[in-house]
């Protein structure tokens, strides 16, 4: 057993509370290009922030009463809870279809989910103009317990505490606490079904949010299929995800890796390539369906449509095509061109259907300020900062204490 876990196990408290602190401390080098770029960025959008709480919306936002929902909710929320889709998709795959192979990876996965839902909800407070309010859609206040906002709600909160219940034996282990680590484990399949449950709904329901606007947004994006259209997208987004970060994370944290998870890493990525191709497929069977079956052949050879054939075709056909065809020549870096212009393509489908494409024929339009922007990318870096902290600390991607095994 490591220092660490030694005087994490202490029952004296003065003990525990030393390694809090020293826990606390910075790890590696300090002066990195990404520390350099981020922190100037965290500051200015803190700054930002306050500002926007203090004069309000209208004071860094071009949010208006016509255009109340922007970038923060169309990038920062639908969006990126599309991207936190793995976590579901994975737990599903390892817990409930038992293929082990992919276990590697639960944890650094669903602590993604975790914390991509933790700042997003952040990131829903700031886009209300009284957030304090955020509670009535929670108990029904307003809006009735038969509003979608109020089931949205419920799935968003329940859906971070299973997530922070299915992530917690890691916590336990960190802390050297062997007690709670035996019971948060023995809680695991409990709250993966509970979470499953909730997060198929909740990715709908983001989309069934827009049923109720059918007027405001365009044809080509708007059919009575969106919650299911969210739903199907969210499984190659989420697991296009996972291999964009899966990548990243073997360079930056490869020290934490063990020999036996690198190795396994390339039938992982084939695998996921293989789940997204044919998930991909189906999607795009469905929008060709939603589309002949709407009629709107006519809508084609206009910008909008032209907008909607490069969305179509470049984001969903083409990565389709290159997972396919990297699983079967065995192409890694193939596969991970496609996760990235598959979450390209997710993040445009997303924006036609919240930003671009919602209330398209209005002579003015809204195009987010620049301060909105910034904000989102502080966003974006602190929970970055968090992962990375998370990832040099506890036994995410490396191997769990020598005790665990013991401990069953």
């Amino acid at each position: 057993m490591n220092s660490n876990v030694q005087i994490a196990t202490d029952h004296d408290g003065k003990s525990i509370w030393k390694f809090l602190i020293s826990e606390m401390k910075p790890k590696g080098k300090f002066f990195t290009p990404f520390n350099i770029i981020s922190i100037p960025i965290m500051l200015l959008g803190l700054g930002l922030i306050v500002i926007r709480f203090w004069k309000g919306l209208g004071s860094i936002t071009n949010l208006s009463q016509d255009i109340p929902w922007g970038l923060w909710i169309g990038f920062d929320v639908v969006t990126g809870v599309a991207f936190a889709g793995g976590a579901y998709v994975l737990t599903f795959m390892v817990y409930i279809l038992n293929m082990r192979k992919y276990h590697s990876i639960v944890r650094v996965t669903v602590l993604n989910g975790f914390l991509a839902y933790v700042f997003y909800a952040g990131a829903l407070l700031l886009d209300l103009g009284r957030p304090w309010n955020v509670i009535n859609p929670i108990i029904g206040n307003s809006f009735g317990t038969s509003s979608v906002l109020f089931l949205v709600a419920w799935h968003f909160l329940l859906y971070m505490i299973a997530e922070l219940i299915e992530f917690s034996p890691a916590v336990a282990e960190w802390l050297g606490a062997r007690r709670a680590q035996k019971i948060l484990s023995g809680m695991t399949i409990a709250a993966v079904i509970f979470g499953i449950t909730l997060s198929t709904l909740h990715q709908s329901g983001l989309g069934a949010l827009y049923l109720m606007v059918k007027d405001k947004i365009h044809p080509l994006w708007y059919s009575e299929f969106i919650p299911i259209m969210f739903f199907v997208s969210s499984i190659f987004a989420g697991l296009s995800m996972v291999i964009f970060e899966g990548s990243i994370s073997h360079k930056v944290f490869f020290k934490q890796i063990s020999e036996k998870n690198h190795k396994a890493q390339k039938g992982i990525i084939l695998g996921l390539s293989k789940i997204c191709a044919g998930a991909m497929f189906a999607y795009f069977f469905l929008q060709l369906l939603v589309f002949i079956h709407g009629q709107n052949w006519t809508l084609i050879n206009s910008p909008m449509g032209y907008w909607w054939l490069l969305e179509m075709v470049g984001f969903v056909l083409l990565p389709m095509i290159l997972f396919f065809v990297s699983y079967r020549t065995n192409n890694l870096t193939m596969i991970k061109v496609a996760a990235v212009v598959t979450m390209l393509g997710v993040i445009l489908n997303r924006l036609n259907v919240t930003v671009i494409g919602f209330k398209w024929d209005m002579a003015i339009r809204y195009v987010p300020s620049w301060m909105e922007l910034v904000v989102t990318l502080a966003v974006i870096f602190t929970e970055i900062w968090i992962f990375r902290w998370v990832i040099n600390r506890m036994p995410v991607l490396r191997d769990s204490p020598s005790w665990v095994n013991t401990n069953k």
